[in-house]
């Protein structure tokens, strides 16, 4: 049995030059069952292997599609039994948006020795708290796919803009999302896109069971488990009556953006009616478009009309909040 179970994936960017360090400090820790996979297709077999070992933590170390893929493993495989330990998450994608709502920011390696930190005081428990996940059905015969954080109409439209166009120029990462959302709202601004800026909205219908319908084309369509949405935006603690997904959609228009950023400065987003902003929880949530993509946690899925994306919320998992 060991302590800890880092899972790494030695080709996600961040990884490439952490690594070694990563190496030094599980040397320095038997206690560390360190697993590394050269492709995310070798996940299943990396949580296989892991749960023999039983440990209390298992820590995944890589970009966003790592975690996704380790997160699907985790809760669809029953390797655990139905009971897999709590799960860390290292600040080292793209957006680290799960590692930054379980209190990972800043160097990965301060967080690994965080996670060791916790384990060895034995203070893990203090710090395990309980998020749902996201499932995605696609349609067909495929298990679904897990994850937190779902984005979807104009705002996928802009982060495959930048994970295509911007990440490939080498700028650090923060000022590749700020170049893509300059760009990007400056397109929508002018009605403009295509070429060498992000493509136009195209219309959606956003379906929450029970509560009607959103018809039309968003600039911002986010569906999270998260307590944050994106930008420090802040959710409720509490899921509420209505089901454990939040679903924010923001009109297309300048409008409807600038009171939806209003009221998230003054942190009454979701309180009031705001005009062309949708915040809304639910149990299930149906997608379709012209072939709209959605990324889930760094996954491109496409909608289509009359093959929905469906989105449902999981019984809760534990995870460890890393911060005090």
């Amino acid at each position: 049995m060991s302590s800890v179970a880092l899972l790494s994936n030695p080709r996600s960017t961040g990884n490439r030059a952490l690594l070694p360090r990563v190496r030094e400090i599980c040397a320095a820790h038997p206690d560390i069952f360190h697993y590394e996979v050269e492709d995310v297709d070798q996940i299943g077999e990396a949580i296989r292997t892991i749960a023999m070992v039983s440990p209390r933590i298992i820590v995944v170390n890589g970009g966003d599609g790592t975690v996704q893929a380790a997160l699907t493993e985790l809760y669809s495989g029953d390797y655990f039994g139905g009971s897999p330990p709590p799960v860390a998450v290292l600040p080292n994608g793209k957006t680290n948006l799960i590692a930054l709502d379980l209190g990972a920011e800043g160097d990965p390696l301060k967080a690994l020795e965080r996670v060791i930190e916790l384990v060895e005081s034995g203070r893990i428990e203090d710090h395990v708290i309980q998020r749902q996940l996201i499932a995605l059905n696609s349609g067909g015969d495929e298990r679904p796919v897990l994850g937190m954080f779902l984005g979807g109409a104009y705002l996928a439209d802009v982060m495959l803009y930048c994970r295509n166009r911007i990440y490939p120029l080498g700028l650090p990462n923060g000022l590749s999302h700020v170049l893509a959302a300059i760009l990007g709202l400056f397109a929508m601004l002018l009605g403009i896109g295509g070429g060498r800026l992000p493509p136009k909205p195209q219309p959606m219908v956003v379906s929450l069971i029970r509560q009607g319908e959103l018809h039309g084309k968003f600039s911002l369509l986010i569906v999270t488990t998260l307590e944050k949405l994106l930008l420090s935006i802040r959710t409720n603690d509490s899921p509420g009556p209505r089901g454990q997904m939040k679903l924010l959609a923001v009109e297309r228009g300048a409008g409807a953006l600038f009171r939806m950023l209003g009221a998230t400065f003054r942190g009454t987003l979701g309180q009031n009616h705001l005009e062309g902003v949708h915040f809304q929880q639910g149990d299930e949530i149906r997608i379709e478009g012209e072939r709209s993509n959605v990324i889930l946690d760094g996954e491109i899925f496409v909608a289509n009309s009359g093959r929905p994306i469906v989105l449902t919320s999981t019984q809760p998992v534990p995870f460890l909040r890393l911060a005090a």
